[in-house]
C-alpha cells in the first residue's frame, strides 16, 4: 500500500508524515507532495518517496497519485490567507486531488477537514450528522471552503471518501495554543474552545485510513475537555484581563463536538484526554 499525503510541511502534515512512516509495514510506503524540495529532506531521511510540485498544478498532481493506493489531504490554506486562495487550495485543489486520484485507480482517500464547517452551535455537543453552516467573519473562507470540499468529495462516484474534523489543533511546540489568545483574549472568561493533540490528530486521521467499510464517513477528532478563555490565558502563563468576566458568551455550545461516532466505531481514545495531560506529560 502507497499512501500520498498532502500538506506536509503544516503544522499537521509535518508531524503526522512521521508517525505514519514509523508504523508502516513491509510493503507499505508513503508518498509526499511538496513545493520546496529542501524542505523534503527530512521526510526523505525518514523513508518517504518525494515528488516537488504545486497541488494546484495538475502535471505535478498525476505524477504524485500515479501508482497510489491512498491518500491523505492535509493540505489547507487557513488564518490570514486572502479568501481567493482559501478557495483555491481549500476547495478547488481539494476537488482537482479527489478527480486525480479517482482517474489514476486510489482506492481510499481520506479529507482532513475542520470542525469550523459546523458554524453555531446546537446547544449539545455536535455531532457528524448536523447540518454544516459554516460563516463567520473570524476565519474568513476556511470554513466554508472546506465544508464546500467535503460535500463534493464526498459525492464523486467511485472514490472512498472518509473525512475528519478536527477540532483546535495543539501540541508539540506548535503555535496554535499561543496564537489562541488572538481570540480568547475577546471572549467572554466562560467561552469554551475544543482542541486536540497532535499525537490524536495522527491517532485519528491513521484509524480512518485503515478502516475497512467506512466509505462516505465522516468523524470529529477531538480531545475530551474543552478549555475557556480563562484557562487558554492560564495555559500560556498570561494574565487574565478582567473584562472577559463582564462579557457573555454568544455561544456556548460553538465547536464543542461529539466524539462517539470515532469512538464506537473506530476505537479512537485519546491519549491526550485533555491539555493538561498534555502538559504533565511534557507533549505541549
Amino acid at each position: 500500500m502507497l499512501t500520498l499525503v498532502t500538506g506536509t510541511t503544516g503544522q499537521v502534515g509535518r508531524r503526522f508524515v512521521p508517525r505514519l512512516l514509523a508504523q508502516a509495514r513491509p510493503g507499505e510506503g508513503v508518498r509526499v507532495l511538496v513545493r520546496d524540495a529542501a524542505r523534503a529532506e527530512r521526510f526523505a531521511e525518514l523513508g518517504a518517496e518525494v515528488v516537488i510540485g504545486d497541488l494546484r498544478d495538475a502535471e505535478a498532481l498525476g505524477k504524485a497519485v500515479a501508482g497510489v493506493d491512498a491518500v491523505v489531504n492535509v493540505a489547507a490554506a487557513f488564518r490570514g490567507v486572502p479568501d481567493e486562495e482559501a478557495w483555491a487550495v481549500n476547495r478547488d485543489a481539494a476537488l482537482e486531488l479527489g478527480r486525480a486520484a479517482l482517474a489514476s485507480g486510489v482506492r481510499r482517500f481520506v479529507q482532513v477537514s475542520t470542525g469550523l464547517v459546523y458554524g453555531v452551535g446546537r446547544g449539545r455537543p455536535l455531532t457528524e450528522d448536523d447540518e454544516i453552516r459554516p460563516g463567520g467573519s473570524m476565519w474568513g473562507a476556511y470554513a466554508e471552503s472546506k465544508g464546500i470540499a467535503e460535500r463534493e468529495l464526498l459525492a464523486l462516484e467511485g472514490l472512498d471518501v472518509r473525512v475528519g474534523r478536527l477540532a483546535f489543533v495543539y501540541g508539540e511546540g506548535d503555535p496554535h495554543l499561543a496564537q489562541s489568545l488572538m481570540w480568547a483574549g475577546n471572549w467572554a472568561a466562560t467561552q469554551k474552545l475544543h482542541m486536540v493533540h497532535h499525537a490524536d490528530v495522527a491517532q485519528g486521521l491513521l484509524r480512518l485510513l485503515h478502516a475497512p467499510g467506512v466509505d462516505g464517513r465522516i468523524y470529529n477528532i477531538a480531545d475530551d475537555a474543552p478549555v475557556t478563555a480563562v484557562e487558554l490565558h492560564q495555559l500560556n502563563g498570561v494574565d487574565v484581563p478582567a473584562e472577559l468576566h463582564d462579557r457573555a458568551d454568544p455561544d456556548p455550545w460553538f465547536q464543542l463536538t461529539s466524539t462517539d461516532r470515532i469512538r464506537r466505531e473506530l476505537g479512537y481514545r485519546p491519549l491526550y484526554p485533555s491539555v493538561y495531560a498534555a502538559r504533565e506529560a511534557g507533549a505541549l
